[in-house]
């Protein structure tokens, strides 16, 4: 067995109080994943978690990159063939989570997602590589395949068809924006007393502001 109980630091880099804070949480987020930017040390702040029930019931997560954010949500883009994709479509409601130990922080937001606009993701498939357009098509991903080669094989024949020719999205590919409903700062504290401030959405369109025992 390996004995971690001894893994420990002290969190001493930054504080979070209500006395600071905005009245809504986007404000936060944005101040945050930019002074995580500022700050440096991570290679890609946009990394987060997404977390879905997947098909079998079991819940499922893996680390995608998020591409916007707004005061409507998060949106990230994917496979909707994919099992994330299909779980999603089966049951909207996921979890997102950052976690930026740079800064000691992390952010878990509870949403639902919807699919963006056509436009919305043909927009963001236009400003990708070509590379990225044609592994989107050639990619029937989550399915069992026989090796890489297969894949590296389709590629080509991809590379192939569509040289000197524009690439168009294909339509199981696109974006999902997750509407907040709850959104959870967590900042780092000596012993283990760590902030933790909770929006959660109400039906005015406000935002109800809880602090959490650590």
């Amino acid at each position: 067995m390996n004995d971690l109980s001894n893994y420990r630091k002290s969190y001493e880099k930054s504080e979070l109080l209500e006395t600071t804070i905005p009245e809504d949480p986007i404000n936060l987020f944005n101040r945050w994943f930019h002074e995580v930017e500022d700050f440096g040390g991570v290679d890609e702040v946009n990394a987060m978690t997404v977390s879905t029930i997947g098909l079998d019931g079991f819940p499922k997560s893996r680390v995608v990159l998020l591409k916007k954010f707004s005061e409507e949500g998060f949106i990230f883009y994917t496979n909707y063939n994919s099992e994330k994709g299909k779980a999603i479509q089966n049951n909207p409601h996921v979890c997102l989570s950052f976690f930026w130990p740079n800064s000691e922080r992390q952010v878990i937001i509870k949403g639902i997602a919807t699919k963006t606009s056509e436009s919305v993701s043909d927009g963001y498939f236009d400003t990708r590589p070509d590379g990225s357009k044609l592994g989107a098509i050639v990619s029937h991903q989550s399915e069992v395949i026989p090796s890489r080669t297969f894949l590296e094989d389709n590629l080509k024949e991809l590379e192939k068809e569509f040289e000197g020719k524009a690439i168009p999205r294909p339509k199981h590919w696109g974006g999902f924006l997750v509407a907040p409903v709850e959104v959870e700062f967590w900042q780092g504290r000596p012993n283990r007393l760590h902030d933790r401030i909770r929006y959660t959405a109400q039906d005015d369109y406000s935002w109800k502001i809880e602090r959490l025992s650590s």
